[in-house]
């Protein structure tokens, strides 16, 4: 028990950095969809490029930052990061126009590659079969309050004290994480890039395969559709603003609040869910259950009948979120042992960054033209297909177990 809790302090640690440097990222999803217009904007169309571009530009830059990563320690990468997150968070709210927005997103988009893949090093390193997911959901859990408080804040906030004074604040806070990153992460390169070269043709084994396009459609789903649309969705069914004990509450506020009880009970779900798979349950079952409960409810939400049972139903599609993300990177890290863990990670990172640009991109083009309920419709019917090719492994798997005791027999 010492020597876990010991490996978890540099987990906590670059997932605590991680989740500052994301408020002003997570912000953006709140009160860009919605106040678009003071950021110099001309088109919704605007909102969906700047909304993906940060993760277009992850797709040709996770390799460089894998390479990176063969070269200098995590924290060199995790401090070139905080950088480029500051500067891009402080811009947000001080430059008006698409193409400087466009610029200011891509450098996030590099910042947030080195985070991410640190992070994902990080777990690997500490921990192994029977802590993986456990970490893999705590780190998930902690850095996910980044979003909890960047939306909330951004929800809450944004009308009161102006968006440029939170976004002025919340790339201080960042700059402020640069002594815990020079005090926690290790300064130590990591020596792996000859032993892949030997290795590294077991990466394109059917199993990878799976693993990859699995994070690739999980991105797309939660990180993509789900995420970058759900103040859309609430705003679909809000005629105007709600009063509540006296005050009248828009949707970017109601967006804040829902977000931030998903991600205010993460910290604890996230783990228990990794625990539940290393020990009990196993990856794939729980990953099959959720691709099922997501595809039920997403088909439902758009026609929810009223706000409670509306909000009722985000909140479980964020559970099974929550479920999705947890399971889809447990299943990565499994595969990333040893030599290939910088060549794995990258390669998944890649995927799921792939999944997450595409998704906003054609989320508000759906939108556009044909509106909420065909895009949460067919998002759901992918969800659907999703839970049958899983249920078929899981069956596969059971047949060549019983077929390999009968050969021991």
């Amino acid at each position: 028990m010492q020597e876990y809790t010991f490996k978890k302090r540099p987990v906590i640690t670059i997932a605590l950095i991680t989740a500052i440097c994301l408020l002003g990222n997570e912000m953006l999803f709140i009160v860009l969809p919605i106040y678009w217009k003071f950021f110099g904007l001309d088109s919704l169309w605007q909102v969906g490029v700047l909304l993906s571009i940060n993760r277009f530009v992850r797709i040709p830059i996770n390799s460089i930052v894998g390479w990176c990563y063969h070269k200098i320690s995590k924290r060199t990468g995790v401090l070139f990061a905080i950088v480029l997150a500051s500067f891009s968070t402080y811009s947000y709210g001080v430059l008006k126009g698409f193409w400087l927005l466009l610029l200011v997103r891509i450098l996030w988009g590099v910042a947030w590659s080195f985070l991410r893949l640190g992070g994902y090093l990080t777990v690997i390193a500490s921990s192994d079969g029977k802590t993986r997911g456990q970490l893999i959901g705590l780190y998930n859990g902690l850095w996910g309050l980044g979003t909890l408080f960047g939306m909330l804040i951004g929800g809450l906030l944004s009308d009161l004290v102006g968006i440029s004074s939170i976004t002025t604040g919340f790339a201080i806070l960042a700059v402020l994480t640069i002594p815990l990153a020079i005090k926690f992460i290790p300064n130590v390169p990591n020596a792996e890039h000859s032993v892949e070269k030997q290795t590294g043709s077991t990466l394109g084994s059917a199993l990878h395969r799976k693993v990859l396009f699995n994070g690739l459609f999980v991105a797309f789903v939660v990180y993509g559709v789900f995420f970058t649309t759900i103040s859309k969705v609430i705003e679909f069914h809000l005629d105007g603003t709600v009063l509540i004990w006296g005050m009248s509450i828009g949707a970017a506020a109601i967006t804040g609040v829902v977000q931030s009880v998903k991600m205010g009970i993460d910290p604890f779900l996230a783990p228990a869910i990794g625990r539940w798979s290393d020990l009990k349950f196993g990856r794939v079952p729980l990953l099959t259950i959720a691709f099922l409960g997501g595809a039920l409810f997403l088909a439902v939400i758009p026609f929810a009948v009223n706000y409670a049972l509306l909000l009722a139903m985000i909140l479980a599609f964020q559970i099974i979120c929550t479920l999705l993300i947890t399971m889809s990177d447990s299943l990565a890290a499994d595969l990333a042992k040893g030599p290939l863990s910088i060549k794995t990670m990258t390669n998944y990172t890649l995927f799921a960054d792939l999944g997450a640009a595409v998704g906003p991109l054609l989320s508000f083009i759906v939108l556009d033209f044909v509106g909420l309920p065909w895009l949460y419709g067919f998002t759901s019917l992918l969800l659907f297909i999703a839970f049958l090719f899983w249920l078929k492994e899981i069956r596969k798997q059971k047949v060549q177990s019983t077929s390999m005791q009968e050969i021991g027999l």
